[in-house]
């Protein structure tokens, strides 16, 4: 147990690697568990136990939606008999599966632990998905912001999977087979590759407990190296651009930054890019008011900071009329600020906001323990937040900004309105 930042913090690491985490919290309405394995979109190349494999575009999403299947019926059902919210998703660097719930906590934790770690496929119920999912991709292949915002993946990475969809595509998922699956669940899906994480109300030593029984415990973790390509410094493409039907031109502007070093915290590297992104243009920053006052942007306007296996880059974007000239004015500011740095009013005052940030999220069950899996999986507690903020100083942010000033290491993604005649 520590106290942390005014909050308790219970973990340890089972006989099987599986790593729990209890944050106590009485005043939540409902109780939230989240079990996330360490497996995304970006894991298509990897080595299992010295074999070779690439996996096409979407396995990670697939085989999210296949695990509430299971031999005596699907999770869903059972969650609606308890009165559980379950969900899943998939992201470029996990998939989790969660729930929430006022009452009922160790059985529907027990749903949870038996349908992600019992893999059931079948040919029927994986073809069958193939349509469910290829809607979903259809649907998503339809949003501008989405494509808009896979565009500028696709635009600053050469090799890296992250410039493919997470859901893959049609063709992609069409050779799924539940064999592949089977074998991505053996990789992957091992507690020693896993994280659960409570937030709310429970018994510590019955959480630990239940863990145990209802997670593996005789097999030994698959050995698995994954690969990512070969890493660039420069950008694949300068602009990528795409024409659907809408009103006006959504974009994403991405600033490619380098990896996580060996030996680098994840969490403190995490938040230094969230306070350069916000002091660059975060809806407080100087340069959103003037672009936001001259109609260049709109209140959709937004950035975020994204740290990938091998990769890393901060992203922002929106609507504009003119998305060319919002490119040059935040390319000019990041010039400026890796020149001259940034102005002691404005850093303290977008560290303030940030820490406010990361305390919000003390508040909100579902971000709390997401927060919590991904610092987890870099061996380090969130929780720790307020203790790394202390040791940002603005120098940290100029050194940011000078790396995203570099040559060739900006990607436009606009998705223009169609013309008359497309």
């Amino acid at each position: 147990m520590k106290p942390r930042f005014g909050m308790e913090l219970h973990q340890t690491v089972l006989d099987n690697g599986l790593s729990v985490y209890y944050l106590p919290n009485p005043t939540f309405s409902k109780t939230f568990a989240l079990l996330a394995v360490n497996f995304g979109s970006v894991d298509e190349r990897f080595t299992l136990d010295g074999i070779p494999r690439e996996l096409p575009a979407g396995v990670a999403h697939f085989l999210e939606h296949k695990m509430f299947e299971d031999a005596d019926g699907n999770a869903l059902q059972k969650y609606a008999v308890t009165g559980a919210s379950p969900n899943a998703f998939t992201s470029h660097t996990m998939t989790a599966y969660h729930f929430s719930c006022t009452d009922g906590f160790a059985e529907n934790l027990e749903i949870l632990l038996r349908f992600v770690f019992t893999p059931y496929f079948t040919d029927a119920n994986v073809q069958k998905e193939k349509g469910i999912i290829g809607q979903e991709i259809g649907m998503l292949d339809d949003t501008p912001d989405w494509v808009a915002y896979m565009g500028v993946f696709e635009g600053l990475y050469h090799e890296h999977p992250v410039h493919t969809s997470i859901a893959g595509s049609v063709d992609s998922i069409s050779g799924i087979t539940p064999s592949l699956l089977f074998d991505c669940h053996r990789a992957f899906y091992h507690p020693s590759n896993a994280c659960l994480v409570v937030c709310g109300t429970a018994d510590w030593d019955e959480l630990v407990r239940m863990a145990a029984v209802l997670t593996p415990s005789d097999a030994a973790a698959p050995v698995v190296e994954r690969q990512y390509g070969t890493r660039q410094n420069t950008v694949a493409h300068s602009v990528i651009e795409h024409r659907m039907a809408v009103s006006q031109p959504t974009f994403q502007l991405g600033f490619k930054d380098k990896p996580l070093e060996a030996g680098e915290s994840r969490l403190r590297r995490q938040l230094v890019g969230d306070l350069a992104a916000r002091i660059l243009c975060g809806r407080t920053s100087p340069l959103f008011t003037e672009l936001y006052e001259q109609g260049l942007v709109t209140r959709r306007f937004d950035s975020s900071y994204t740290l990938l296996p091998q990769g890393a880059c901060a992203v922002c974007g929106g609507d504009s009329a003119d998305p060319q000239t919002v490119r040059t004015r935040l390319e000019q500011a990041v010039q400026t600020y890796a020149a001259e740095g940034v102005p002691e009013e404005l850093f303290t005052r977008m560290k303030k906001a940030c820490y406010g940030l990361n305390v919000r999220v003390l508040d909100e069950p579902d971000d709390l323990c997401r927060s919590q899996v991904e610092a987890a999986f870099a061996g380090e507690c969130y929780l720790d937040f307020a203790q790394v903020f202390e040791t940002i100083t603005a120098e940290d942010v100029q050194q940011m900004f000078v790396l995203w000033a570099q040559p060739d290491c900006t990607t436009l993604s606009v998705v223009w309105p169609r013309t008359e005649n497309e």
